[in-house]
């Protein structure tokens, strides 16, 4: 089997993102900034393609490399990530040791304490409520499936879209619609520096509209009870809870009017 790695990333000027994330494989890297050009190069044997892009939008990146993509196993990555020494020998064996995994998450570690990351501790099935758990910079997948399925990243979601985040949350959820199967690994394939985000400006009012999208898009049939279990969740105290649960309900209808053609968006 072959593996490309597919690297979203963002106003870069020169080629030390190699080094810095520690690029031992192929690599396709999406670099939007603001002009447009192409270059290959070759490092330690492997090739490595490097779009740059007048555009933005996450979804919109992986979706660019991904069709650019040719390996049998593609990973996605952002430019956070240092990657362990052995990452594509371990994602190709995981692989290889699991024909029936379309999808497979793998371990990543957290170097920012304040913002800690989902631990694996076994190999095992993800099914629909779990996968909301998981974003795509960890996950490999067999790209013939998603060509075959017709599967691509949102492009209403995530840094630099019109809803701030939740692109992966989307996708997972359609790979899982579509009948992929889709599981984790404990194998670890990277630290992630967890440092900023380029898309979270507080806890404003629109965050939560978005998170309301977000639900309508990711669990149409159960976005209203799970905005009410997610207010209840996350914010203790009752007054806090009715402020967020409106903001809420304000994303999922208006993004279940887009979908219907609604007159009044």
């Amino acid at each position: 089997m072959t593996y490309q790695l597919l690297v979203s990333t963002m106003n870069q000027t020169d080629d030390s993102i190699l080094d810095e994330m520690r690029i031992q494989s192929d690599a396709i890297i999406i670099n939007q900034c603001d002009h447009v050009a192409k270059r290959t190069l070759s490092k330690n044997g492997k090739t490595i393609q490097f779009y740059s892009f007048d555009e933005r939008g996450i979804g919109l990146s992986r979706n660019t490399a991904f069709m650019r993509a040719t390996a049998d196993i593609v990973e996605f990555a952002d430019d956070d990530m240092i990657l362990s020494p052995t990452y594509e020998q371990d994602v190709l064996r995981e692989f290889e040791a699991h024909p029936e995994a379309d999808v497979i998450l793998f371990s990543i570690e957290s170097l920012n304490p304040e913002r800690p990351l989902l631990k694996i501790d076994k190999f095992a099935r993800v099914g629909k409520r779990e996968a909301l758990k998981y974003g795509c910079a960890r996950l490999a997948v067999r790209r013939e499936k998603l060509l075959y399925h017709n599967l691509s990243l949102s492009l209403l979601f995530g840094g630099g879209a019109k809803f701030g985040s939740g692109e992966d949350t989307v996708f997972l959820q359609e790979l899982l619609h579509a009948g992929l199967h889709i599981y984790k690994s404990p194998i670890k394939v990277a630290d992630v520096k967890q440092t900023q985000s380029s898309w979270f400006d507080g806890f404003t009012e629109k965050y939560y509209a978005d998170k309301g999208a977000l639900f309508a898009a990711a669990m149409p049939g159960f976005c209203y009870i799970y905005a009410i279990l997610t207010a209840m969740k996350n914010h203790r105290r009752p007054d806090s809870a009715k402020k967020v649960l409106p903001l809420y309900f304000q994303g999922i209808r208006q993004f279940k009017e887009k979908q219907k053609g609604g007159r009044n968006n």
